[in-house]
Order: structure tokens, then C-alpha cells, then sequence
């Protein structure tokens, strides 16, 4: 009976990243949105080895929607380099994705994934400054329902793991977090833009 609940749980997670994606998918083709390769480079990277790491913790049906969304945001990636998006690369970029790549010897000569998900977790959220910094000084540009529909999506992933441990958990805990504080940063400065 409680697989099944998991199962359904990670189904929610699962329908609401393609949700949340397909829009910015479609900006993106249509010119709208110009991602930064490298920016989805990194969170694609980071997110797919999360999931591994999570299968390896015994996340189960949980760990699926990271999965999921490590696959597109490397999709989304690809699209900003056919499209010629933003492909400029800065030495930040270069230090997260090496933080990145870095987890993976963590983990092989820790033989443990928690070490790997903590590296990721920090570089994941590293990566939102930019985001944060963008979101104070235009709060209108950024897209709030983009960013309640990934708190939600790790919502349900939580609720549908398998395995409940840090290796498993704190990544999806992470992201909502800064989900959370994004969007407060976004209603805040709207308001204040606004007075």
C-alpha cells in the first residue's frame, strides 16, 4: 500500500517538472528566453548526479523526478546552444562546474553519496545567486509560478522517497528552500518597485 502512495507521489513530482518546464521550453524556442549554456550545463550536471546518488542512497521512486529534471535542464542546455543563447562563460561558471565534477571522485573514494550530494547541494545553491541577485534588481523579469511548481515538485519527491537519509533529503530540501527565499525576494521588490 505505501509504494503505491510513493508511486503516486513521484507521478505529482514527475507531471509538475514537465510543467514547470515546458513553458520555458517553449520561450526558449521562440526566441523569448535566452538561457545561459552554462548555467544548465552545471545544473544539469549537478541535478543527474544527485539522482545517482540518490538511487545509490536507496531513494527509490523518489530520487525519478530529480532524474527527470537533471535530463531536461541538460535538454535545456543543448537548446541554448542551438539557439545561440547566452554562451559567454566567466571564471564562476568554471568554478561551479568543477565543484561539480569534483563530487564525483568524492563519492567514488568516500563510497559514500552523502559527501557527493553535500558538494552538489552547495554548488546547486551557489548557482542561484545570480538568479537572486537578478530577481532584486528586476523582480518583474523573473517567472514566480516557474519557481512555486519546483518547490512543489520537490515536495512530492520527498514525499515519495523510498529512503529517508541527508543523502536523500537534502537536496530537495535545499532547492525548496531557496525556491522559498527566491520568491520572497521577487514579492518583496515588487512591492517595494511598486511604492
Amino acid at each position: 500500500m505505501e509504494l503505491s502512495i510513493k508511486l503516486i507521489f513521484s507521478g505529482v513530482a514527475i507531471v509538475l517538472t514537465f510543467v514547470a518546464f515546458i513553458p520555458y521550453i517553449r520561450s526558449i524556442l521562440s526566441g523569448a528566453i535566452k538561457p545561459h549554456v552554462f548555467t544548465w550545463v552545471i545544473w544539469g550536471t549537478t541535478t543527474l548526479i544527485v539522482f545517482f546518488a540518490q538511487l545509490e542512497a536507496r531513494g527509490g521512486l523518489g530520487a525519478w523526478p530529480i532524474g527527470i529534471s537533471g535530463v531536461i535542464a541538460s535538454f535545456i542546455a543543448f537548446l541554448a546552444f542551438l539557439k545561440r543563447s547566452d554562451i559567454s562563460i566567466s571564471r564562476s561558471d568554471w568554478l561551479f562546474f568543477i565543484a561539480a565534477l569534483v563530487s564525483l571522485p568524492i563519492w567514488y573514494f568516500t563510497s559514500d553519496p552523502l559527501w557527493a550530494v553535500v558538494a552538489l547541494t552547495v554548488t546547486d545553491l551557489l548557482g542561484f545567486g545570480p538568479t537572486m541577485r537578478k530577481a532584486y534588481d528586476f523582480p518583474h523579469q523573473e517567472d514566480m509560478l516557474f519557481f512555486v511548481l519546483f518547490a512543489a515538485r520537490n515536495a512530492f519527491a520527498i514525499l515519495a522517497l523510498e529512503h529517508y537519509s541527508i543523502a536523500t533529503v537534502l537536496f530537495p530540501v535545499a532547492i525548496i528552500c531557496a525556491c522559498l527565499v527566491l520568491l520572497f525576494v521577487v514579492l518583496y521588490r515588487r512591492r517595494a518597485v511598486r511604492a
